[in-house]
């Protein structure tokens, strides 16, 4: 089954802490680890941490309090909807993803462009630097992310947020069911692929067009849509 590194770790993180909060290690009230202290201890990226608290705070077993941090709840349990990594392990799986993405996306979009600030078109084109500058999946699904966290940050709606977050890395489709093997020059030719995409959202949104915005998203998940059907009926 073909999943990214990210989503591997994230999963990691979801157990451990599952495990230490059903076992009384982490009973109600217990503070967790900063994003920070994660980081250093596990060696992995606050993509991967923000997500596995996303993950956790929607099944409610997490709970933030602002200034304070993230605690186990009261009656922590699990009650919401997820998408784990074995879900999205085959091409089919990875177009349900996509659909479910089509009427998301578009709405953010346009909301952003209705909303955004300076400050959010800073962070958009710095996704993009960073994805134009990617070779290796990994780094490209971190810029992928961060880039529709920075739409979803932009619509002002702390939930189009969270949702993002909680989703993370399952935005994007599995590349490695994409591309084969580990060529640098491939993964950097598929990223400035996804990047064009992502330079017309960001330019209709720059102009405060939600109509040139929605186009654009929607373009966007109809195009990865067209890739992985056509890599389905290839093999």
């Amino acid at each position: 089954m073909a999943i990214t590194k990210a989503a591997s770790l994230a999963d990691d993180l979801v157990q451990r802490f599952e495990e230490q909060i059903e076992t009384g290690e982490m009973p109600v009230g217990s503070r967790f680890p900063t994003e920070k202290e994660i980081t250093e201890t596990f060696g992995v990226s606050r993509t991967v941490v923000r997500e596995a608290y996303s993950r956790l705070s929607a099944r409610g077993l997490l709970e933030s309090r602002r200034g304070s941090g993230a605690y186990v709840p009261d009656g922590a349990q699990y009650r919401a909807f997820q998408v784990t990594a074995e879900e999205i392990g085959e091409i089919d799986d990875v177009l349900k993803l996509l659909e479910m993405r089509m009427g998301f996306e578009t709405e953010m979009a346009d909301l952003a462009a209705r909303r955004r600030t300076d400050a959010d078109l800073a962070a958009l084109r710095r996704t993009l630097a960073a994805m134009e500058e990617s070779s290796d999946v990994d780094a490209s699904v971190d810029a992928d992310a961060a880039f529709h966290a920075a739409i979803a940050s932009a619509t002002g709606n702390p939930y189009f947020l969270r949702f993002t977050q909680f989703l993370g890395v399952r935005l994007v489709p599995s590349r490695r069911l994409y591309l084969q093997g580990d060529d640098p020059v491939r993964h950097q030719r598929y990223a400035r692929t996804i990047n064009r995409d992502h330079e017309a959202i960001v330019a209709a949104i720059e102009a405060g067009d939600p109509v040139a915005a929605r186009r654009a998203a929607r373009r966007h998940i109809e195009k990865s849509i067209l890739r992985y059907r056509t890599l389905k009926e290839s093999r």
